[in-house]
């Protein structure tokens, strides 16, 4: 895409990655940007009080499940740049409730890209040139990083790759694997503009604290158990949520359109690892004596 100001229209803008993103763009570039957000329990529009009054930002409070809600928007507000991130994105949630990933994730993505298809055809032919939609997709279609061996040539973790093949093992990350397949089939079939990423695990301001590490730190400042699950050896990379954006937004302008690009930062731990470092750094600034805690040794 041109290096010029740009229309960016940015769907799940209220949520935890969609908010950092839309701070970035406001305070760091300068383009407008449309937030469109249904506001579930996750979004939260405290996150984007410090960029709600510029004049560069508009929200509208719309499902992204709404064909009719969509085409108006595209048709009135006439993005350059459609940032695909609203989903619903916790494992647990998905397999007490999976409808909502279902309709959310995989129809709501097909009515982002029917109604986005409709709307890049109508464009002058100037403009239908610099518009591309940008899907932001998750590492978890991958499935698990496995541990490695004990043999030499297993020394290293292996990691994901674009190339990797899709083995999602829970109703989210199936839901997102089928999204992903239908950017690429709109590509494909109808030549929409597209890009997608797959980032890692994000951390950071504004998380909702279902995810681990702000549940982490929640509970072990309330003295309640840390939630870990089984061994706690699950291998995960953890990416900041402000590098994240930065990343989004260069690709979203740079990427070449079809393309896949993983984004991480190469920060493997383990959940167990990641809560132990949590209760050191927590033992350093909040110690359990001056929380009034009293802490049970094993």
């Amino acid at each position: 895409m041109s290096d010029e100001k740009k229309k960016i229209l940015v769907t799940g803008g209220a949520g935890f990655i969609g908010s950092a993103l839309i701070r970035y763009l406001i305070n760091e570039t300068n383009h407008e940007v449309m937030n469109v957000d249904k506001i579930t329990y996750a979004g939260n529009l405290e996150s984007l009080s410090s960029i709600t009054n510029d004049a560069r930002y508009s929200f509208e409070k719309v499902d992204i499940t709404s064909g009719k809600d969509i085409g108006r928007i595209l048709s009135e507000y006439e993005p350059d740049l459609v940032m695909h991130l609203a989903a619903e994105s916790h494992v647990d949630r998905s397999i007490e409730g999976p409808d909502e990933f279902i309709q959310t994730n995989i129809v709501g993505t097909y009515t982002m890209l029917e109604m986005c298809k409709n709307y890049w055809l109508s464009r002058e032919n100037k403009k239908k040139y610099d518009f591309r939609f940008h899907h932001i997709s998750t590492d978890e279609v991958y499935g698990d990083l496995q541990h490695p061996d004990n043999s030499s040539e297993s020394s290293l973790l292996p990691l994901f790759t674009e190339s990797t093949p899709y083995a999602p093992s829970s109703p989210y990350s199936a839901s997102k694997a089928g999204a992903d397949h239908l950017v690429r089939a709109w590509s494909r079939t109808f030549g929409l503009p597209v890009v997608i990423t797959n980032c890692s695990n994000n951390y950071g301001p504004y998380q909702f604290p279902e995810k681990l590490i702000p549940l982490v730190i929640l509970n072990a400042l309330q003295g309640k158990s840390l939630p870990i699950y089984g061994l706690g050896n699950q291998i995960r990379d953890w990416l900041y949520v402000d590098d994240h954006v930065r990343a989004l937004v260069l690709v979203a302008m740079r990427g070449i359109v079809g393309e896949t690009y993983n984004i991480g930062c190469e920060n493997e731990q383990s959940n167990l690892d990641v809560v132990r470092l949590i209760c050191s750094v927590l033992d350093d600034l909040k110690p359990a004596k001056s929380l009034g805690l009293e802490i049970e040794k094993y």
